[in-house]
């Protein structure tokens, strides 16, 4: 270990990527800033996607409806509908790979096989809740044209395609009738979900957030503030999709900007490749390897660092629960020696990781500290912001939700004022598609 008075945090400030030198204030009234250009229709790194969904339709009881759910790995699909206690019933559910995930797939078989997925069920409703979770334009009849893939899926012709469209044409293909689709974000499902299931709770208003393979949050907005659609009743509020994993105004360092060169999209959804559970393991991976050819570890860990091929977030979660177990890539590292050395590299290893958790957690809880403040609601803690949580990141990632909720108190509620409350509801995405579904 050549650089014997330099630890990881020493290491982390020298590229400007410890969690301290982060202020939240600052990237907070950045994030505020970009939402408002975003919602007048100007130049925004924020899509700020309206949905035209409002909140306060009823749900019908006994109706069934179709529910797909395409996520960053997985497509689900099931036959949902609410009982008389207004609670959700899940039938004939499947899961299946996602299209696009292993390989490149055109438009028409990306959509062939989502159809043959859903062949067996989709005659037993009229209608579609399609949870879709990647960027799209919402159109007034509730169909989706993509923007844009994120979460690595290799689909390109399907860019610029309306969803329930070509989903229709591949159903008619196999001698289906068509479905009225309604296709909405997973975070906008999130939300639906968490305001169906507070029922009998005083909340001031909702946001739906996720945090796994990828990232993004919705909140409720007055179409008052919704400048670039002035046909709108600015009387009402509905669903915004923020398309938050696309903030591009964050600050990154040398090392960030080195990472987003090796994915499949570079310079797109910067801020989801510093905290989403698709990307966070693979950078901090960059960040070991740039702290190994720095000489923050001894020869012989920097050799073993060096001959490491990757290194997911599920190895990172593994090796902050368990790191001398030995079962995971970096454990292997320190647990096969016992050199003098061994415990400096497995202090400088342990807290560099860490570190960057942490540091992701605070970039996390800007984005929620945001979006609550743009709400407007919250300044009463007898009625705090509900925000619904989705995504393994946040929930099974070490310490990940105490990090978050640790900086939203000291910045939200102590500095700004502002009471929210984190919830999670069980099979969030596939209820809160179904409540769409039934409502639009």
């Amino acid at each position: 270990m050549d650089n014997m008075n330099m630890n990881a945090t020493d290491f982390l400030k020298q590229y400007n990527m410890d969690h301290e030198q982060i202020d939240m204030d600052e990237c907070c009234g950045i994030f505020l800033d970009e939402m408002a250009k975003g919602l007048e229709g100007h130049k925004s790194s924020l899509e700020m996607i309206p949905t035209y969904m409002e909140t306060e339709k009823n749900v019908p009881v006994e109706e069934k409806v179709i529910v797909m759910d395409a996520g960053g790995t997985y497509f689900r699909s099931a036959v949902v509908h609410f009982n008389k206690e207004k609670r959700a019933v899940i039938e004939d559910y499947k899961l299946n790979e996602m299209p696009g995930t292993a390989h490149e797939v055109g438009r028409k078989e990306f959509f062939d096989i989502m159809a043959g997925y859903v062949s067996g069920i989709v005659d037993k409703a009229s209608n579609i809740g399609f949870c879709f979770s990647y960027p799209a334009e919402i159109m007034p009849n509730k169909d989706g044209r993509l923007i844009r893939f994120s979460k690595e899926i290799k689909a390109k012709q399907v860019q610029g395609q309306l969803i329930g469209e070509n989903l229709n044409a591949s159903l008619k293909s196999l001698g289906k009738e068509p479905k009225h689709a309604v296709i909405l974000n997973d975070t906008v499902t999130t939300l639906l979900a968490g305001r169906a299931a507070s029922f009998g709770r005083n909340y001031d208003s909702y946001v739906g957030f996720i945090l796994g393979t990828g990232t993004n949050c919705a909140y409720i907005e007055s179409n008052a503030n919704i400048k670039k659609k002035p046909d709108l009743d600015a009387a009402k509020s509905q669903i915004i999709n923020i398309e938050s994993g696309g903030f591009g105004k964050m600050p990154m360092s040398a090392i960030d900007k080195q990472f987003d060169k090796t994915t499949n999209n570079p310079g797109v959804h910067t801020f989801e490749k510093m905290i989403s559970g698709a990307y966070l393991g693979p950078l901090i991976f960059e960040t070991i390897k740039q702290a190994a050819k720095d000489e923050l570890f001894s020869e012989i860990a920097c050799e073993k660092l060096n001959n490491l091929k990757e290194l997911t977030t599920k190895d990172v979660n593994d090796f902050l629960y368990e790191p001398k177990k030995g079962g995971n890539p970096l454990s292997r590292v320190l647990t096969e020696r016992s050199d003098s050395l061994a415990y400096l590299d497995f202090g400088n290893l342990y807290d560099l990781t860490d570190r960057m958790v942490t540091r992701s957690a605070k970039l996390t809880a800007i984005n929620l500290s945001s979006v609550v403040l743009k709400s407007g609601k919250g300044q009463n803690p007898e009625r705090p912001v509900c925000i619904t949580a989705e995504g393994t990141t946040f929930f099974k990632l070490k310490d990940f939700q105490s990090k978050v909720e640790s900086f939203l108190t000291e910045y939200l509620v102590s500095q700004k004022g502002r009471f929210y409350e984190i919830t999670s509801v069980e099979n969030a995405t596939l209820i809160g598609a179904a409540i769409a579904g039934l409502t639009n």
